[in-house]
């Protein structure tokens, strides 16, 4: 079975956020594993709330006063985080003060906040930079423990950011795989 199929059925074929029944399809929760357990069914309305912060309408999220009591684990997370992100309506304060998560639960919810509430990591001009971009090493670094130096120029491609750090991304020089300060890249 499907997890879209596994969905529809545990939703009963409505959002599990607000009830609606249009435009109907699968979110994944962040972080996810693709799994059942961190998807949940939301409508468009949701969606597009959800992924892009500027088309927030916290009116529509009074919704969360019913969902934050469902027995799906992964909506209450969905909820929680939404109402963490306005919170400063006041209230969805009252909802978050009235909700109860488990540890893990909780822990699962949290972790997603930071992600969303993290800083964008940045070059040395300000650009953001996403894993798999290509940098360039703006000023010769003398890898310590590798016995080299990584010149000035150097291109570093497919990068991966440090989770935790806002500073720092790992990239392959000379075959060897470093971690860089992103004040001494550029983005290509």
């Amino acid at each position: 079975m499907s997890i879209e199929k596994d969905l529809i059925e545990r939703s009963g074929n409505q959002c599990e956020l607000c009830t609606s029944t249009d435009s109907l399809g699968v979110l994944e929760v962040a972080p996810s594993d693709g799994s059942v357990q961190k998807s949940v069914y939301v409508c468009s309305t949701c969606k597009e709330q959800i992924e892009d912060k500027d088309k927030m309408d916290a009116n529509h999220w009074h919704c969360l006063n019913d969902s934050m009591w469902s027995e799906v684990d992964v909506v209450k997370v969905v909820a929680y985080r939404m109402l963490n992100r306005i919170a400063s309506e006041g209230w969805p304060q009252d909802l978050l003060d009235m909700m109860y998560l488990e540890d893990d639960v909780k822990a699962y919810a949290d972790e997603g906040l930071e992600e969303e509430n993290r800083e964008p990591t940045r070059d040395s001009n300000g650009t953001i930079l996403e894993a798999g971009d290509s940098v360039s090493i703006i000023k010769d670094l003398v890898v310590k423990g590798a016995g080299f130096t990584a010149k000035q120029g150097t291109t570093v491609k497919n990068i991966h950011l440090v989770q935790g750090s806002n500073e720092q991304i790992e990239g392959r020089v000379n075959g060897t795989k470093i971690v860089l300060l992103t004040c001494f890249l550029k983005k290509l």
